[in-house]
């Protein structure tokens, strides 16, 4: 397959409660100061959360608006969360630009249903896929007008709890370049077509068939998987995941506004709604403190202590100060990638050493100034056992520049044990505004001390030194998606001291048990095409320290590998982008 010579270059009645407050009160630190009754929960979701119903007028032209302002605004302002009410919707293509999310609010996929289609194509982007991030579709059914469901995606773009009835195509018209993604809890009847797509991982679903593969295409838990065979063709598969809990969803409950919470799961297989009512418990609305942007991080960390969840809705949130998630099952849930940006250096937020937290479906976009990082799970140095009810952190995005500068030491450090990151992006922007070797600086992307932390879906992209730094035991990845930074000036710029280069992800010398499965990084050191990189993956030699399914890929020979896992395997070499493989380590 070719490769691109630049990458990725209103809501009426709530559940019952009282109306918001306003935005004045919630602007004010001294309302966190005041009584409970300050902070009610539920009321309105703001004018970026637009709900339909089968009776909505003028549904197209409503989506039609909404798509074109947010087409090709990779790094503006605009956020929002699409919601349809259950029912049937005829004539409907939902195209989906930046910053949009499209959601039914069924308990259930196929209590929803669009007769046509939700699509992502790339014809803003000269039929170029690799840049079309930051937008998620999820519990929905689809009867796609041509048979075939168009999603066309690059990274943080989610398709969760969907049915499509018919096929779905992950590559753009013309089958440009693509570099996806991510499917999850969903049914596809028919096959699945990722054509250019160089990789993707799909977890707990059921497919009809699959066709093809270009680099890497991992399989979790999915009925139709393609068996086993990489590297020839490329597909990883394990019949189950180890652990996983599918992402808490808005619902509607009558007249009533929900948060679903679906049960923890192991050795899953398929979906969780394939039989009827998935499994789970349910919070109403007014156990949420609806947040808008405006909003003090005070505000918010006093709604948490007074024992509410917290519900993001679509914007963007300036904190000057940490976000403390401090109660166990807390959930903090966002609508419409709802952005959050740590100012004055603060990290943007820190879960304590608690049972059963939930994150998910929100954006967090460094500050000016440097954080020494941005999002942390648990207290360092923690052991608590928390295999019965793990912290779960989902489609919880990370990025370092390309909406202006922005500095963070370490991006995601993970201490708690037994944390499952479900399909996360965490990206120093390699274009954009506020992008260069040191002008973006964040050194390393996902530091994970915690024990027993399993990662499904880690995508982790052009960080000054490691992308994945694993110090933690019994560690486990199922698929992992990198690229090293383009805009290295020179070699010695990523020289770590004997080693060429820092491997993208780095086992701890002193770990005896991890094993990854379905792992690739590539390099495009466009600035010096000269620098060599000693490998993409480095790990202790034990036989507790295992990997399936490993490539190093040389883009257009901008940069080569000498090896893909410590001195094993092949280099790189020419302009040819062939990867070089290993198929088991040790």
């Amino acid at each position: 397959m070719p490769t691109p010579p630049t990458r990725r270059t209103v809501l009426g009645a709530m559940a019952a409660a009282a109306s918001a407050p306003s935005m004045l009160a919630l602007s004010s630190p001294a309302s966190a100061r005041t009584a409970a009754a300050a902070l009610p929960g539920g009321g309105d979701l703001g004018p970026n959360v637009v709900v339909f119903d089968p009776s909505t007028p003028n549904i197209q032209g409503r989506l039609d608006e909404i798509f074109r302002q947010q087409e090709s605004a990779q790094f503006g302002s605009g956020r929002y969360q699409l919601l349809f009410k259950p029912g049937t919707y005829n004539n409907i293509n939902a195209q989906l630009g930046f910053y949009t999310s499209i959601s039914g609010l069924g308990l259930s996929p196929d209590d929803t249903t669009f007769n046509g289609d939700v699509t992502v194509d790339a014809g803003w982007f000269n039929g170029n896929a690799t840049q079309n991030f930051w937008r998620s579709a999820e519990n929905l059914a689809l009867n796609p007008v041509s048979g075939t469901n168009r999603w066309a995606v690059a990274q943080a773009a989610p398709f969760r709890r969907m049915h499509v009835k018919g096929g779905l195509n992950l590559a753009p018209n013309g089958y440009g370049w693509a570099s996806g993604g991510y499917i999850a809890d969903s049914r596809v009847d028919g096959t699945v077509g990722p054509y250019s797509q160089q990789q993707w991982y799909t977890r707990d679903s059921s497919v009809g068939g699959w066709t093809n593969a270009v680099w890497n295409m991992t399989f979790s838990g999915v009925e139709g998987a393609p068996a086993q065979s990489f590297p020839n063709p490329p597909y990883t598969t394990l019949t189950t995941t180890p652990v996983s809990r599918e992402k808490p969803f808005l619902y509607l409950d009558g007249a009533d506004y929900k948060v679903f919470l679906p049960e923890l799961r192991t050795n899953a297989r398929g979906t969780t709604w394939g039989s009827g009512t998935p499994r789970g418990t349910s919070l109403p609305l007014t156990q949420f403190y609806v947040a808008k942007p405006g909003v003090s991080a005070a505000t918010l960390n006093e709604a948490l202590t007074q024992g509410l969840n917290l519900l993001f809705t679509p914007g963007i949130y300036h904190l000057d100060q940490t976000v403390r998630v401090e109660r166990a099952n807390a959930v903090v849930l966002g609508l419409g990638y709802a952005t959050l940006v740590p100012d004055n250096g603060v990290t943007a937020m820190r879960v304590a050493d608690v049972a059963g937290v939930r994150l998910a479906g929100f954006l967090i976009d460094a500050g000016t100034v440097n954080s020494a990082t941005l999002l942390e799970i648990g207290p360092q140095g923690t052991t608590t056992d928390h295999s019965a009810n793990p912290t779960t952190v989902q489609d919880v995005f990370i990025r370092i520049g390309g909406a202006g500068p922005g500095k963070a030491t370490t991006s995601m450090v993970v201490n708690n044990r037994h944390t499952i990151i479900d399909h996360t992006w965490v990206w120093r922007a390699d274009h954009g505004d506020g992008v260069g070797w040191e002008t973006n600086r964040a050194d390393y992307g996902v530091v994970v001390n915690g024990a027993d932390v399993l990662a499904t879906g880690l995508f982790v992209e052009h960080f000054n030194k490691y992308d994945v730094q694993w110090n933690g035991e019994r560690g486990r990845t199922i698929f992992f998606q990198n690229e090293k930074a383009y805009d290295a000036p020179n070699q010695a710029a990523i020289q770590n001291g004997a080693t060429r280069g820092y491997a993208a992800y780095k086992v701890a010398d002193t770990v005896t048990t991890h094993e990854g499965w379905g792992l690739g990084s590539y390099c495009y050191y466009n600035v010096d095409p000269t620098i060599r990189q000693a490998h993409g993956f480095a790990a202790p030699a034990g036989p507790g320290v295992k990997f399936h399914g490993l490539l190093v890929v040389s883009l257009s020979g901008n940069g080569q590998y000498d090896h893909v896992i410590n001195a094993i395997g092949a280099a790189t070499s020419g302009t040819t982008t062939v990867p070089s493989t290993v198929v088991s380590f040790p």
